[in-house]
């Protein structure tokens, strides 16, 4: 059963089976917002994503970054992400249209950014979330 569905721009319906939300910076005890920090941020993301399903594909929606009019310290200018980091793993029908859709469907796991802590439903997801290139990026699995 699913937690909610997303439509995508291409029209393809996805389920969300399960979703992780964490605060962007939460445990955050030293330093500032900045590029060095967002990517470690990531790339921790995409490493226990792929841990947690080693044979789906993860992708990672690339986040808006915002430079606020701040000192920049040693680390480079102030770059904030929104403050909810979201992974989601996602199911649909499967790619090949030769494969029996009794048995199979397509996976992939989305990392994403947004600014509340709202569940993505329908049309109402995120732009960035909506346009992912499915069919480039998921990989079909048998039930």
């Amino acid at each position: 059963m699913s937690l909610t569905r997303v439509v995508l721009t291409s029209g393809r319906s996805l389920d969300l089976s399960e979703l992780r939300l964490s605060s962007t910076y939460g445990g955050m005890l030293e330093g500032y917002p900045c590029k060095p920090v967002n990517d470690m941020k990531i790339k921790g993301l995409v490493r226990t994503a792929e841990r947690v399903h080693p044979s789906v594909p993860v992708h990672v929606v690339p986040p808006p970054r915002e430079y606020p009019d701040q000192y920049a310290g040693a680390f480079g200018p102030v770059e904030v992400l929104p403050s909810v980091a979201c992974v989601g793993a996602f199911r649909s029908t499967a790619l090949d249209r030769d494969h029996d859709p009794v048995l199979h469907r397509s996976a992939l796991t989305i990392i994403w950014f947004q600014p509340t802590t709202h569940v993505p439903y329908g049309c109402d997801a995120e732009d960035a979330l909506r346009e992912v290139d499915w069919e480039g990026l998921a990989r079909d699995y048998e039930l």
